[in-house]
């Protein structure tokens, strides 16, 4: 058990049979009152952000949570299939789960797959991932205001911004946090 005073951003605890990860922590305490301590939390399942709040000294149960390196290697209908690198077993993951995750996966690309008592909870992706670019609108001669952008269309069908010196078949560099264009790769 780990007392609520110790909790700290990244850790994953279990309240009421749900499963979150600390994002920020705070401390109050008057000199009338017990201390009170507010953990905003994500929910690991839903992937909504709330507020906790615990007495000083309350116990909470951490969650352990197995993170396993998985080939991602393709899609059915309704389904990403991954394998394990280690078994070659192969797993399937309903795709509704996997809406912003899939904007940035390619067949045969590593990801980290996070389980929680053998439920599947998610996809981490790096900060970073390289992508060619399939469809690209031209640059307009002349139109070289300060950080002119055109729209772009990368392999995974996502489409970004980039800026007008990027060309069709060119590798880029995207963010996963927000989908954005971050440089050349």
């Amino acid at each position: 058990m780990i007392s609520s005073n110790d909790l700290k951003p990244g850790m994953t605890i279990q309240v009421d049979g749900n499963i979150y990860v600390v994002l920020e922590q705070s401390q109050n305490k008057t000199a009338r009152s017990a201390m009170v301590v507010k953990a905003k939390v994500r929910n690991l399942r839903t992937g909504s952000n709330i507020e906790l709040s615990f007495g000083g000294g309350d116990k909470i149960a951490p969650a352990h949570i197995d993170k396993k390196e998985m080939q991602y290697l393709y899609d059915t209908d309704d389904a990403l299939v991954f394998m394990d690198n280690e078994t070659y077993e192969q797993i399937e993951i309903n795709k509704e789960a996997l809406t912003w995750e899939m904007k940035f996966m390619k067949p045969n690309d590593n990801v980290n797959v996070t389980m929680f008592e053998g439920e599947f909870l998610g996809v981490i992706l790096p900060d970073k991932v390289a992508l060619q670019i399939v469809e690209c609108e031209p640059a307009v001669k002349g139109d070289t205001a300060t950080n002119a952008t055109k729209n772009a269309k990368v392999e995974t069908g996502l489409e970004i911004r980039v800026p007008l010196f990027i060309e069709n078949e060119e590798m880029v560099m995207i963010s996963t946090a927000d989908g954005k264009y971050a440089g050349r790769a």
